[in-house]
């Protein structure tokens, strides 16, 4: 599995959303379920998947799937 399709699968899981629901534009404005709560779980079901950890600065940022594989990149994930 491609780490955007992973990204999307994550995403899809910790919302409660079916798959196809998730885009690079989905974020709090048009899922209902992504509170601050879930966007913790997000990130922390990110970073066990990918092995990886975010910064402070970069989990505050991470507002829409499109920032959070932006962020990916530059930590040399390839979307």
């Amino acid at each position: 599995m491609k780490p955007k399709e992973m990204v999307f699968k994550i995403i899809s899981q910790v919302m409660n959303v079916p798959f196809e629901e998730v885009n690079e534009r989905s974020s709090p404005e048009n899922l209902a379920k992504w509170d601050s709560f879930q966007h913790i779980n997000l990130i922390l079901a990110l970073e066990e998947e990918l092995k990886i950890k975010f910064a402070e600065d970069e989990i505050v940022r991470m507002a829409d799937a499109n920032i959070i594989l932006e962020i990916l990149q530059n930590k040399g994930v390839k979307t």
